[in-house]
């Protein structure tokens, strides 16, 4: 069934809500399950992928009683880590849906019924299979050893156990390569992790995968993930958070032993978000010999970043050797068509008419990377069926205009405390006399951010900076903008550094 968003609608918006532990019946007057599809589309925005995947994904609306929203989920747990970690997040965001200040519970639910009026809230960068956008030219051909159902080093791959739930529990289902949108912008990290899954191990180890938040790194590990679950693998797949928060647990708890062995013992390990391993000598410490284990006995690593490894400063230079010996490719934003074909496999995978125009339009705006693109859409489609209107190009126009606001860079001062802390510095190194080669480029770079998206004149950014003459401004824009034409790695940094500057402040 299609639901036709190009006419209006017509109906009571009140809603029937069923606790689902209970199975009492109450009455709302909107429909509790779609505001809080709402709020996943809102968390996947504002939360790491894995965070969303581990603890939020999997909550359900299970009641409304009295104004209140109450949430279950399946295991004391997760109840108590999101009541510890989520719970003014998740108020806020729910709060904000609703425009008035809600409450809400969380209830352990082990088995809710799943609202069969449940709108997906998988990553719109992933269209049905047979509405992909094909890409313009085939995705290179990447050769790697022929399979040999077993790899090297090690013995015969084990069928996992069920009861195995280390191994790849954490792999998100939804995110495969049938519903993996290929493009220009990521075609040769597509090809690569096709060919892994031919013959893990064997070529192309470590993977080492690039690129700017919401681009579809993380679906690209999920895709391998699930293919060589399939296929018999034991993979772990998890964050670099949640690596070191486990090699912290261990260690408190003294059972170092047990998450060895748990890594270690892994066919395939994929670890998304690595960058943020840097300047943490215990993780990096035990990540270096558990990497080195795997991939002696020809183990399959894969590693997601948000740049190269050349451009993590606080990395220890062994394992930046490491990650650099097997294959780097980036994933950069996709281009207009590319953006409007995933929009419109969206549309299509969800069982929703939206005009092209409106997909046209959405694309045209939110032009910054997949996570942005797909909620603009889930938020048009969501306030669509909240409000029963009719989608069409005034409709998304007046919403797009709060959803994707002229984005206004932070002042000069934040923009030199950005690029400080992001070089480990203090804004005062910065604005200071030190001359010091890590102090000068960092100036450089924030003399070139200052320059380039707050618009300043030589002189104010001089004023900025401690004082210093028009001239050595100049100097410092130009050795960048010149060093940005050959430096991969600059690039990614000022790419970094532009997302900061552009966030909405805290």
């Amino acid at each position: 069934m299609v639901d036709d968003l190009s006419e209006d609608s017509t109906g009571d918006s009140a809603a029937a809500t069923v606790d689902e532990c209970t199975g009492r019946e109450t009455q709302a007057e909107f429909d509790p399950h779609v505001v809080w599809q709402m709020v996943l589309g809102e968390l996947a925005l504002q939360m790491p992928s894995a965070t969303f995947d581990t603890w939020v994904r999997d909550t359900v609306v299970i009641g409304y009683e009295d104004g209140e929203f109450i949430i279950g989920m399946p295991n004391a747990y997760a109840r108590d880590w999101l009541e510890n970690r989520l719970r003014h997040s998740i108020k806020r965001t729910l709060s904000s849906i609703m425009r008035r200040s809600v409450q809400m519970q969380f209830r352990v639910c082990p088995r809710p019924v799943q609202d069969k009026r449940q709108v997906e809230t998988a990553p719109l960068y992933q269209p049905d299979a047979s509405a992909a956008r094909q890409p313009e030219q085939p995705a290179p051909q990447l050769q790697a050893a022929p399979p040999t159902g077993q790899l090297r080093g090690s013995k015969q791959i084990t069928v996992m156990d069920q009861q195995d739930d280390h191994f790849s529990s954490q792999l998100n289902p939804s995110h495969t390569f049938d519903t993996f949108v290929v493009g220009n912008h990521n075609r040769l990290a597509h090809a690569a992790a096709l060919a892994i899954v031919d013959s893990p191990g064997q070529a192309f180890n470590p993977l080492f995968i690039y690129g700017g938040v919401g681009l579809g790194k993380t679906h690209l590990l999920n895709a391998i993930g699930n293919s060589l679950r399939q296929k018999g693998y034991r993979l772990i797949y998890c964050s670099s958070e949640q690596f070191t928060n486990e090699l912290i647990s261990a260690i408190r708890n003294q059972n170092t032993e047990q998450f060895r062995n748990k890594y270690r013992q892994a066919d395939v390990l994929l670890i998304d978000d690595i960058q943020f391993i840097g300047g943490k000598e215990s993780t990096q410490e035990e990540f270096f010999h558990t990497f080195n284990h795997l991939h002696a006995a020809g183990r399959q690593v894969v590693l997601s970043s948000d740049r190269p490894p050349k451009a993590l400063a606080t990395l220890e230079e062994r394992l930046r050797s490491r990650f650099e010996g097997g294959l780097q490719t980036d994933i950069a934003q996709p281009d207009f068509e590319t953006r409007v074909a995933i929009l419109q496999s969206k549309g299509n995978r969800m069982g929703v008419n939206i005009p092209y125009e409106v997909l046209m339009l959405v694309a045209e705006r939110v032009d910054s990377n997949i996570r942005e693109l797909e909620g603009a859409l889930n938020r048009i489609y969501m306030q669509a069926r909240l409000t029963n209107q009719a989608v069409n190009l005034q409709f998304a126009r007046n919403l797009l205009e709060n959803l994707v606001p002229q984005r206004v860079p932070c002042t000069p001062a934040g923009v030199i405390r950005i690029v400080a802390q992001h070089f480990n510095l203090r804004s005062e190194d910065l604005t200071g006399r030190k001359r010091t080669k890590d102090v000068a480029n960092a100036r450089q770079i924030a003399m070139y951010l200052l320059r380039e998206e707050n618009d300043l004149s030589l002189p104010a950014i001089g004023e900025q900076l401690g004082g210093r003459d028009h001239s050595t401004v100049r100097y410092g824009v130009e050795q960048v903008a010149k060093e940005l034409e050959r430096d991969e790695a600059l690039r990614m940094t000022i790419m970094a550094l532009r997302e900061k500057v552009y966030a909405p402040a805290a």
